[in-house]
């Protein structure tokens, strides 16, 4: 089965759809109200279905839903997620007055780690919440090679999450496995990173890279 359900329908779910539909992939839009496309929806047209509906029709389903009430909404989709491969791209974070991340909601812990307790049943894996969302989708786009990090407790369905990379346009040389579901804590610690960085930068196109000195 070639079909990724994606939750969500915001500017990371329409830049993920355009680019797994263009590498034939069928994707599904769960979302609340799919007899019509979200106001927001930037992508190409693509079918949207309630998110039980979605997940029960797909093999691999993304997490793209805000971060600090995924765990809510993926947990009344428990029965449907089962046996599936979850790959989970938010971050969960307290925003600041001005909107930017400010906190972490789950401090000494991770998203990852809360969706796989809530979801025993789910194989989650963390990967591309250290990025520019454009890059997620486009990681050529850079001027030096980003890295996508990686991580599971399963090794099936991280090799699973390998091929969803691969189909997003990222070679395995840019892809680092960091361990079990616990390392995530390391990757979504670096959203607080992000508002220094787009003060500094404006809003272009960055991701967290990974370079080996060599010898």
């Amino acid at each position: 089965m070639n079909t990724t359900a994606i939750l969500g329908s915001g500017r990371v779910a329409a830049v993920l759809a355009d680019k797994l539909a263009e590498a034939g992939r069928t994707v599904l839009v769960g979302t609340r109200n799919p007899a019509e496309a979200p106001a927001n929806w930037t992508g190409r047209p693509v079918e949207f279905a309630e998110p039980e509906q979605a997940v029960r029709r797909a093999a691999v389903v993304i997490n793209a839903t805000p971060g600090d009430s995924s765990v809510r909404r993926l947990e009344a989709l428990r029965d449907a997620l089962r046996d599936k491969v979850l790959v989970d791209v938010s971050n969960a974070t307290l925003r600041g007055p001005d909107g930017m991340p400010a906190g972490l909601v789950y401090p000494g812990s991770s998203l990852a780690e809360h969706l796989q307790q809530a979801l025993p049943g789910t194989h989650v894996v963390k990967a591309l919440n250290t990025m520019f969302f454009t890059v997620m989708a486009n990681p050529r786009a850079l001027s030096s090679p980003p890295t996508a990090f990686v991580s599971g407790n399963d090794p099936a369905a991280k090799a699973v999450v390998r091929g969803l990379l691969a189909d997003l346009g990222w070679p395995p040389a840019w892809i680092e496995d960091l361990g079990d579901i616990t390392t995530a804590r390391g990757t979504e610690a670096l959203v607080l990173l992000v508002p220094s960085i787009l003060r500094n930068r404006g809003r272009k196109p960055f991701a967290l890279s990974i370079v080996d000195g060599g010898r």
